[in-house]
């Protein structure tokens, strides 16, 4: 019997001038790999995403890079109009000369959002999208540093300054480059499988960074729905994700049935309240695996369980390694990059 045909996923690189290279090199080598692992998942029938990476940039023309490398891109922007997911690159020092010298490429990324595309733009960047309009009163971030001049460029955009990402939609904007890795992780979730992301995640984020916790994206991301009654629920379970919680007193408080809560809760944010707790809870677990020198029972009882056994199940169904392995690894990582 045939297989069937993989859902092929356009996945375009913007070339920019003045542009930092590792805005693009570091998502395009995660998705390789992420690629890489997913070929062997196919060939067990166990995938069905197969994506497809390629550069464009304004008329094919090269770009001189921030690292003072020539990169030319392999399609026009014309060429490129069917882009699944589109990676905008961060831009060094002030970015509105380079921005503005370029109208196809704020037409060229409209175009792209009016079809559906996924866009993330990182650092200054983020420009790009500015000044196209499509974040005209949206959530966006951009690099500390622009803050300021941002805002003032920008004033109907609504500047999220205490988060590293933030989504609009289809728009995704990350503050740095290292944040950008974190966002390059969920792409690959949502286009394989927690497995492949956890094995890209493992393989590149702790060797060249000590990331934030990823809870900060997420949290984000999920809160941004229509339910305010959700959203304060969320952060509710954020702020007591350590204590001992009962499901029915969560939904007592917020004048709900447990029932009711399910049902808004798993509408709104893809979860159940429980799921959503757990993952909170583990990713604070990682945080602590990764910074400090407490027993794994310890770091059990600190993010709510009591049963290290459960604690330990619960880990290794979400990052398909056990705490104590996670640790050996990033433990390992972290100090190859101190040294």
């Amino acid at each position: 019997m045939n297989q069937p045909l993989p859902n092929r996923v356009r996945i375009s690189f913007l070339l920019s001038e003045n542009m930092l290279a590792t805005s693009a090199t570091l998502p395009m080598e995660m998705l390789l790999t992420a690629e890489s692992a997913g070929g062997v998942a196919r060939r067990r029938g166990s995938a069905k995403t197969l994506i497809e990476l390629r550069t464009t940039g304004v008329a094919g023309a090269a770009v001189n890079t921030r690292a003072g490398m020539k990169w030319t891109p392999e399609l026009t922007l014309e060429e490129a109009e069917q882009s699944d997911i589109i990676y905008v690159p961060g831009l060094w020092r002030n970015p509105r000369p380079v921005v503005r010298r370029h109208p196809e490429v704020l037409q060229w990324l409209r175009r792209q959002h009016e079809n559906g595309a996924l866009i993330s733009a990182v650092g200054t960047g983020v420009c790009y999208l500015a000044e196209a309009g499509l974040l005209d009163g949206k959530a966006a971030t951009t690099h500390w540093h622009y803050f300021d001049q941002f805002h003032k460029d920008y004033p109907s955009v609504q500047l999220k300054r205490q988060y590293f990402i933030t989504q609009a939609g289809t728009l995704y904007c990350a503050a740095s480059v290292n944040s950008l890795a974190d966002l390059t992780v969920h792409f690959i979730q949502r286009l394989y499988d927690k497995t492949i992301a956890s094995h890209v995640e493992r393989h590149f984020s702790h060797e060249i960074r000590r990331s934030y916790e990823s809870s900060g994206y997420f949290e984000q991301a999920r809160s941004r729905h229509p339910d305010e009654d959700i959203v304060q629920i969320q952060i509710w379970l954020q702020d007591n994700y350590s204590r001992s919680i009962v499901l029915s007193e969560v939904a007592g408080r917020f004048g709900m049935s447990v029932r009711t809560l399910n049902r808004r809760f798993r509408a709104a944010t893809g979860q159940t309240p429980l799921q959503y707790l757990q993952e909170t809870r583990i990713n604070h677990a990682r945080g602590l695996l990764k910074t400090s020198n407490l027993s794994i029972s310890e770091i059990a009882d600190k993010v709510g369980y009591q049963d290290v056994g459960h604690f330990n199940a619960l880990f290794k169904k979400q990052l398909t390694t056990t705490p104590a392995q996670y640790r050996a690894t990033v433990r390992a990582k972290l100090f190859s990059a101190d040294y």
